[in-house]
């Protein structure tokens, strides 16, 4: 899982001083919509798109943004429908994965995806080629300098978490998904403030990748990453730290 973690924390980084607002708009305007069309407007009882409503606030979207996109989900207001559409794909090095992507034309976004992946010496796969490495976990990380951990392991253990893990400066929490929002308000009521927290598919196993493909693995990451319909890409890498950093 330290690939996962590494890449989370770095990605963090880089949403900070990500000047593509407007990107990010975009695809948190779409996870709100989905959310509300399959699970409601109601955040109380739909806690996928509570998590969105979460997300949308932290990248400082306006009020007005999130109630429209909620809107067009429930049917108030007219839009776009979108699809879900998942995508299992190989990277360079032999690195696993898995892309999960909203859209509102299907064939545009398989032959959008499957150029990308070309491009970057990668190739889709076939359906159940890499889903079955990765598994659907929430996962939490605070900072190392934010609590002791003995304190942290305590209130997260007790609030229902899996695990608990050092992986560099941070902590990572893991849960099973259904616990995720009682372990935030575990570490809410304690007054710890995580780095980030979310529904994510961890990798079961990890492909070591080091030089010229560790380079090209990030930057197929990237550049799925930066298509507009893709929401998440995970990946089952272990790349050097000294790699890594020079991707933030």
């Amino acid at each position: 899982m330290s690939g996962h973690s590494k890449w989370a924390t770095i990605k963090h980084k880089k949403g900070v001083q990500d000047a593509k607002r407007g990107q990010a708009f975009t695809k948190l305007i779409r996870e709100l919509t989905v959310a509300a069309r399959h699970g409601g407007g109601e955040p109380g009882v739909n806690p996928r798109l509570r998590l969105a409503i979460e997300k949308a606030r932290e990248a400082n979207m306006p009020k007005e943004n999130i109630e429209k996109a909620i809107k067009r989900g429930t049917g108030e207001l007219e839009g776009v429908s979108y699809e879900e559409v998942t995508y299992e794909a190989y990277g360079p090095g032999g690195v696993a994965l898995y892309i999960e992507a909203l859209t509102d034309n299907r064939n545009r976004t398989t032959a959008e995806i499957r150029n990308l992946l070309t491009k970057k010496g990668g190739s889709i796969a076939g359906a159940g080629s890499t889903a079955w490495l990765f598994h659907k976990r929430g996962y939490i990380m605070v900072d190392r300098g934010a609590i002791e951990e003995e304190r942290l392991m305590n209130t997260v253990l007790e609030a229902g978490a899996e695990d608990l893990k050092t992986e560099g400066t941070s902590f990572e929490i893991t849960t099973d998904p259904k616990v995720l929002e009682h372990v935030k308000g575990a570490l809410a009521q304690a007054k710890i403030v995580p780095v980030s927290a979310e529904l994510t598919m961890l990798p079961t196993s990890t492909v070591r990748v080091e030089g010229h493909a560790a380079k090209q693995v990030l930057d197929l990451i990237e550049l799925l990453e930066e298509h507009d319909d893709v929401q998440h890409v995970y990946a089952n890498f272990d790349i050097p730290d000294e790699i890594l950093a020079q991707a933030v």
